[in-house]
């Protein structure tokens, strides 16, 4: 197993509301820019597909994944207000998922225990 399989990654897919996408990428910068002072992260970044955006985020621990979601948490409500979150999978070593669960319960993720 190499070293990368311990890390926690979370895989959120947004729809940008109609008219929407302009105004979605300018906030990419605020993320990363707020992404990249946090000690857990491992990578951190966005793609496009048409009107969806695809954020591949990866944390040390599931402790990372919870410091990440509360430091861009105001900026991802503002995000929410013009993108829709379609889908969202949650990839780490099965302790790690279990320290999630509760907590990202409301998000209804998909759950992919590392082997």
């Amino acid at each position: 197993m190499s070293e990368t399989s311990d890390f926690v990654g979370i895989h959120p897919y947004f729809k940008a509301h109609p008219r929407k996408l302009d105004a979605v990428k300018a906030a990419f910068p605020r993320f990363v820019e707020k992404t990249v002072t946090e000690k857990g992260n491992v990578f951190y970044y966005f793609s496009i597909n048409g009107d969806e955006v695809f954020c591949p985020e990866g944390y040390k621990t599931a402790e990372g994944v919870l410091a990440h979601l509360d430091n861009v948490g105001a900026l991802l409500g503002q995000e929410l207000t013009m993108a829709d979150l379609i889908r969202l999978e949650v990839h780490g070593p099965a302790k790690e998922l279990e320290k999630l669960r509760g907590p990202l319960a409301h998000l209804n993720p998909a759950w992919f225990a590392t082997v």
